[in-house]
């Protein structure tokens, strides 16, 4: 049954990222009527902001507030048990990635949404972007052909700083770097677009930042069908970049924001071979991007709506395990210097 009343619904952890939850809540025409977060300075600070109510612990916010929502924006460590004690009340939950650092906990959060009937998305917000969007509609439509090899970047050097920030440089904290933060969402590209992944050989580096994880990241992956991928993420590249490009037998899609606003290429032969450079070319370009934070947004109202129309969920929980695993894999192999097999392991590399 469709609910007709808005939402009332919660954010479990109050920092940078749970601003992007709360706008998306609020485009929605949902309630933030409470939230979690233990550092005492943010929680007055937020009180204010968003006119909720602060609590020191997500489980007494649990106990005392009606909510039927939340999203949890928590640091990595933590998504799991505070996903387990909302879903197991049938509270519905947005987890920012990676769902959990340990694959048995991911099932068992699976497990938890399906057994009280409650939607679990995870934030791989890129899957709201217009330009991934419309990349997935040509891939399905055979306009690219076989899809061959892709390439998936998402580097950064963290706005000139001189440190890494928050707890995404703490081992314990974050669980890894930025093979994990950046390469999480790529991972999950690259299986929205070529489908399970077979194998992945991976290699780290720490070249930049005094930290307990890498900043610096490439992996390589053999998809099932047989393609090839390449997977690369840094906090060592100075500006902001995030791109994707996937190349068929009959086309190719690529998109990338790093000499502006990202706009997506469909390229083709459509009209005749011609020269190595000279190609039919069909650009798409989104007004919606042109707004601030906009795929973070509409992540968050595709949430939303899951819950009151009824809509499939945009990344559903099995989609988070299994960028999870390759992430889990891609260290595993780093570690040992050889290919690891993802059908292979699927228990292995809960240690980062």
């Amino acid at each position: 049954m469709l609910n007709a009343a808005p939402l009332n619904v919660a954010i479990i952890g109050a920092g940078a990222i749970s601003v992007r939850h709360f706008e998306g809540y609020r485009a929605a025409g949902a309630n933030v009527v409470a939230f979690a977060e233990p550092s005492e300075g943010m929680r007055l600070s937020r009180e204010t902001e968003w006119n909720a109510r602060g609590y020191l612990d997500f489980t007494e916010m649990l106990e005392r507030e009606q909510v039927q929502a939340l999203s949890i924006c928590t640091p990595n460590a933590f998504h799991a048990p505070a996903a387990l004690a909302a879903l197991k009340r049938g509270i519905h939950v947005l987890c920012e990635k990676p769902l959990s650092l340990d694959l048995a906990a991911c099932s068992e959060m699976i497990a938890a949404a399906a057994a009280s009937g409650a939607i679990l998305q995870t934030n791989h917000h890129l899957r709201s972007s217009p330009n991934v969007q419309t990349a997935k509609r040509l891939i399905e439509e055979g306009r690219i052909g076989r899809v061959t090899f892709m390439r998936l970047r998402q580097a950064h050097d963290w706005g000139g700083a001189e440190e890494v920030r928050g707890a995404f440089g703490s081992l314990k904290a974050s669980g890894g770097g930025s093979l994990l933060d950046n390469g999480c969402h790529m991972m999950d590209l690259a299986r929205h677009f070529g489908g399970d992944v077979r194998s992945i050989f991976a290699r780290l580096a720490t070249l930049k930042f005094n930290t307990e994880v890498e900043d610096t990241s490439v992996a390589s992956l053999e998809f099932e069908s047989g393609a090839l991928g390449s997977v690369e993420n840094a906090w060592t590249a100075t500006g902001w970049e995030e791109s994707f490009a996937v190349y068929g037998t009959h086309g190719a899609l690529e998109c990338s924001n790093r000499l502006g606003r990202a706009r997506l290429r469909f390229v083709s032969r459509t009209a005749g071979t011609g020269s190595w450079d000279d190609t039919d070319e069909t650009w798409y370009d989104f007004a919606a991007l042109n707004e601030p934070h906009y795929t973070h947004l509409a992540s968050v109202v595709a949430f939303v709506r899951s819950i009151t129309g009824g809509t499939s969920v945009v990344c559903s929980g099995e989609d988070g395990r299994e960028s999870v695993r390759l992430v889990l894999g891609g260290y595993e192999s780093a570690r040992s210097g050889m290919p690891v097999g993802m059908q292979a392991t699927p228990g292995a590399g809960h240690e980062i």
